[in-house]
């Protein structure tokens, strides 16, 4: 465990010594109704765009396409490297469904994870409320249709927050429980929130759960799969030494749980200072170490929360610390790690206190940053993008062409700042970031995701185009398969009905034409 009294932090000292580049905004888009619409999560897909996920209240109004079936609804929207728009989905029952998490599945996929008090309703959710609250999962091919969905809870409140798709196919759930064994759960809560961690098969069915806590609540709120084919879990904690919680803090600390591959706990420690602080995002780098972030209001913080950052080794001891005061409260949202071993940090500012030598100097505006660190974590650039209102960033990916997008939450009446259109009171809003660091990647005229695969294949097409086919042919030059495609850059093969083996899928459109050998397993 951090010792209070050994913390060591890093004020950003003057502006002198800190160097400033200018990151050049390549494109922002706005996505909603005219209502709300509130986002979550976003990944990079293997074509180079980009899936946005998170939760609306609006009807068919704006640029949404599809009415809601309840309260809040799920909705994800598909954009290309561009920010254009390929398709989008709604999905929900007649409550309210939050949609937290989306990750890419192994078959080229989505998993959805959130959660949902609707009872089954016409339409996807086939499942009952348990409780209060419910997981809810909902798996989908790589365009956007729905194979299976999942209702996972006890008869109290189970927010999911986190979902992962695993190698072997199925899905490890981490979110928040306080519900008793009933149903879904077979332990009973330890205190008010616990963490709570199901595995699931690739066909939703649940292979183990796990309920980890101590007295009072321990809040999930990141988690990811290991290299050494466990899990990491990270989240907030308030309980003292308890149940299955070895170590005591003063307030709320970060606390992390080291899990191996069949769930069992490997080690846990607790980290923080006097006062609050909020794990949000854990990472784990090439080198084998991990980083821990989130939100600080320990000494030495003076303007609201900071954002700190810890650098542990594989047991969990801390190799190195730094915190970052950027304006009046900053929340730590997204780390990532380039190619160098640079770190970029996603971070939710508020201004006020705007210290860093490119941000603009604003009182009570919130605005998107993104701040990029050396391997031990000395600042090297920064960039804040806003609208002049209340911009709450959610996440920020790294595109395959070596840019950033920033994604989240916008609530302006005005295209002023770096925002160029509204649609409703609270949009999605997206912003493409180039790195002047970084060479852009060039992409290939085509590649295939996963390869070799068993049972779906996802072809990448490197261009734009409007019209073509793609035809399926074994080694001996037989077609199996010939099928047309529309301006979609990724386009799915099912190869479950074909033995294991070696084909060919070649496409053909109305710009180039181009093959790739595929390996059924």
């Amino acid at each position: 465990m951090l010792k209070k009294c050994d913390k060591v932090w890093l004020m950003l000292l003057s502006l002198v010594s800190i160097q400033s580049y200018s990151q050049k905004i390549i494109w922002d888009q706005s996505y909603g109704g005219i209502h709300g619409e509130y986002l979550m999560d976003a990944i990079a897909t293997a074509d180079y765009g980009f899936i946005l996920a998170g939760s609306s209240v609006s009807g068919k109004t704006g640029n949404k396409k599809q009415d809601n079936r309840g309260n809040l609804d799920y909705w994800i929207w598909k954009m290309n490297e561009h920010g254009e728009q390929e398709w989008q989905k709604s999905f929900g029952g007649s409550g309210r469904d939050l949609l937290y998490s989306i990750d890419m599945s192994s078959d080229g996929g989505y998993v959805l994870g959130g959660s949902s008090d609707s009872n089954a309703t016409e339409g996807i959710k086939k499942e009952n409320c348990k409780g209060s609250e419910d997981y809810w999962v909902v798996k989908l091919d790589a365009g956007g249709n729905v194979l299976w969905e999942k209702t996972l809870g006890g008869r109290g409140q189970d927010v999911l927050t986190r979902v992962i798709s695993l190698k072997d196919g199925g899905v490890l759930l981490g979110g928040s429980s306080n519900s008793d064994k009933s149903d879904d759960k077979e332990k009973d809560s330890y205190g008010g929130l616990d963490f709570w961690v199901v595995k699931l098969d690739n066909k939703g069915k649940i292979e183990w759960e796990r309920t980890l806590g101590g007295k009072y609540d321990d809040v999930l709120k990141s988690m990811i799969a290991t290299s050494d084919g466990g899990y990491m879990l990270g989240g907030y904690t308030n309980s003292p030494s308890s149940d299955t919680k070895s170590t005591d803090n003063l307030t709320g600390d970060y606390w992390i749980v080291k899990l191996d591959k069949s769930g069992n706990t490997q080690w846990e420690t607790t980290y923080g200072g006097e006062g609050n602080d909020e794990l949000t995002v854990l990472l784990e780098l090439k080198d084998g170490n991990y980083i821990a972030g989130g939100n600080s209001d320990s000494s030495p913080a003076k303007n609201g929360a900071d954002v700190w950052l810890i650098n542990l080794d594989a047991k969990g001891l801390v190799n190195w610390q730094k915190n970052y005061d950027i304006g009046s409260m900053d929340l730590l949202t997204s780390v990532l790690e380039n190619p160098d071993s640079t770190l970029v940090l996603g971070i939710h500012s508020k201004g006020g206190n705007i210290n860093l030598k490119s941000m603009r100097k604003k009182e009570n505006i919130d605005e998107y940053v993104l701040l990029k660190i050396s391997p031990k974590g000395e600042e090297k650039w920064s960039k804040n993008v806003g609208s002049g209102g209340i911009d709450v960033l959610k996440k920020v990916v790294m595109a395959r062409d070596g840019g950033y997008v920033m994604s989240g939450i916008s609530e302006s009446n005005s295209t002023r700042g770096d925002r160029s259109s509204i649609i409703g009171s609270k949009d999605f809003w997206v912003v493409k970031l180039g790195d002047k660091e970084k060479e852009e990647v060039k992409k290939k005229s085509i590649e295939a995701f996963p390869n070799p695969a068993i049972t779906y294949t996802n072809i990448i097409i490197g261009h734009d185009y409007e019209k073509g086919v793609a035809t399926v042919f074994d080694l001996n030059g037989r077609q199996l398969q010939r099928f047309e495609i529309e301006g979609n850059r990724t386009i799915p093969v099912d190869l479950s009905g074909l033995p294991m083996g070696m084909y060919l899928i070649h496409i053909k459109t109305d710009v180039q034409e181009d093959g790739i050998k595929i390996m059924k397993k």
